[in-house]
This record gives structure tokens, sequence and C-alpha cells, in this order.
């Protein structure tokens, strides 16, 4: 039975409970309040829901991740991150990042960055949880990402791409810091060929909840100012 929550509660059920099918559907409810969303991602779950839908938590078995020391770089990319073909930052314009993300997609219809959404990982920014990468190119945003990080762990959301393996270049610059950094693992959250092309594969839950258990609160190097 799904589990309904509560807004004066910020418990998540255990994630045993979670759905096979719909694989990983774990609770419904809720709000999108920043105390919240922190938790979720610190018990393993993530918000992912269309326009109209309750707020829905996920927590998929097996999670997909890669590991910093997996990244696969293919030859054109390589290409371009040797010639230095764009330029990267880190938290110089969270808002166009997202924005961006949330933009419509040839492949889909609609979006599942809401308004309230992009509002809610606006004050994780503001908090200092939320980060974004941008890829420019001769000063015009043409790729990048946004995620949460927490200890040794990132927490990848989505990305966009306006030009040549942008994404890509922006996602490659980025795993490449968190390895400097002391990051341990990228939750990739759901499969796709895009992130199975960069390095990324599947854990079962249970070995995911183990990382969470070790790295969470565990110091790093990084830094975000560029």
């Amino acid at each position: 039975m799904l589990t309904w929550l509560q807004r004066n509660s910020l418990t998540f059920p255990p994630l045993e409970r979670a759905m096979r099918d719909p694989n990983g559907l774990l609770a419904a409810g809720g709000d999108l309040s920043a105390d919240r969303l922190i938790q979720a991602y610190r018990h393993g779950c993530f918000p992912w829901f269309s326009e109209g839908q309750p707020i829905l938590w996920w927590s998929p078995d097996p999670r997909t991740v890669l590991f910093p020391d997996e990244l696969h770089v293919s030859r054109s990319l390589g290409k371009l991150l040797r010639q230095q073909r764009y330029e990267v930052t880190f938290d110089q314009d969270f808002a166009a990042v997202i924005q961006a993300c949330a933009a419509p997609r040839d492949y889909a219809d609609g979006t599942w960055i809401t308004a309230a959404m992009q509002e809610a990982y606006l004050e994780l920014h503001t908090r200092g949880f939320a980060h974004s990468v941008e890829v420019w190119d001769q000063g015009e945003l043409v790729g990048g990402l946004y995620g949460l990080a927490m200890g040794q762990l990132f927490f990848g959301e989505s990305m966009f791409s306006r030009a040549d393996n942008a994404s890509k270049y922006g996602f490659a610059t980025l795993v490449r810091h968190l390895k400097d950094s002391g990051f341990i693992l990228i939750d990739c959250q759901m499969p796709t060929d895009h992130l199975h092309s960069l390095g990324a594969r599947a854990i079962p839950r249970s070995e995911f909840a183990r990382y969470l258990a070790l790295h969470l609160d565990q110091p790093t190097r990084a830094s975000w100012v560029c």
C-alpha cells in the first residue's frame, strides 16, 4: 500500500517498502520544503512527478550510479576536452540552468521540473546544498546540469545541452572535480543511454543505502567557487 506523507512529518517509510511496479515508488504527498527534500535525499529517495500529479517519491531498485573512477570519455568528447572547447563554471547561474533543464524536450510531453520544483531547488541552492554546472561557448550558455552535494555523495538531477556534447562536457568536468574533492559516488537515479555512455551502472538499492550510511556525513575538499 502506498504511504501518504503528512505535512507535519518529515519521516519517510523504509526503502524496502517501495513498490516493484512501478519500480521504486515509495510514497506520495507531503510538500517540497527544503527540509523535506534534504531528508528525502538523506533517506535515499527523490521527488519525480508530472504537472497535475501529487508529489511522488521514488527509490528504484536497482539504482543507477556513477563511480568517479569509472567515468567513460568517448573519443569525440575527449577531443573536445583536450581542445578546451567550452568554458565550465560552477554556481554562476543556477536559475538559468534549472530553467533550461525544465524546457520542453522533443522526445517528451511537458516537464517534471515544475515551477514549484524550480523554487524548491533554488532554496536548496541558497542553503548551499544544490549546485549548478554551466557550460559556456563565447559567453553563451550552451549546456549544464544541477544536483545536490552532501558529504562525499553528489545527487544528480537533470542536464541540458544546446551544442555538441555540451552536457557531457560539463558532466565530465564535474566528475573530475568531484573525484579530486574526495567524492565517492554520483547518484544518477534512473537509467538512460546518455548516462550509461558516460560510465553509469546499476547497483542494488541495499548497496546504495550502505553508501548513504557511510559517506553522507563525511568531509570533502569540495569548492564551488570558480
